[in-house]
């Protein structure tokens, strides 16, 4: 069945950064789009950034756009999101789902999510 399982969260000062993998199995993962999203505490689910299948588009959300790169490693079957210049706003669980997907929702084909906490 369709796996996605995200890892590299955790706690991180303000201007800090982060990488979160997403490791993916049970389809065929060079045939999908691939979406970041996230949810924040008291908040509905977020869009971050969705990748073409091949890697060579990529769009982000305005708040994250110039910090985060998405990437992917068809051959691995890996999804990646490269953060810097963290802000306390970027605090959310963070999820990979399957899809060009735009907006992120929570009953996508997803993974578990993984925290990331800015703080000092």
């Amino acid at each position: 069945q369709v796996q996605l399982v995200e890892s590299g969260g955790g706690l991180v000062e303000p201007g800090g950064s982060l990488r979160l993998s997403c490791a993916a199995s049970g389809f065929t993962f060079d045939n999908y789009w691939m979406t970041w999203g996230r949810q924040a505490p008291g908040k509905g689910p977020e869009w971050v950034s969705r990748i073409g299948r091949i890697g060579g588009i990529t769009e982000y959300a305005e708040s994250v756009k110039g910090r985060f790169t998405i990437s992917r490693d068809n051959a691995k079957k890996m999804l990646y999101l490269e953060m810097s210049d963290l802000k306390a706003e970027d605090t959310a669980v963070y999820y990979c789902a399957r899809g060009r997907l735009l907006p992120f929702t929570l009953d996508s084909t997803r993974g578990q999510g993984t925290q990331v906490t800015v703080s000092s």
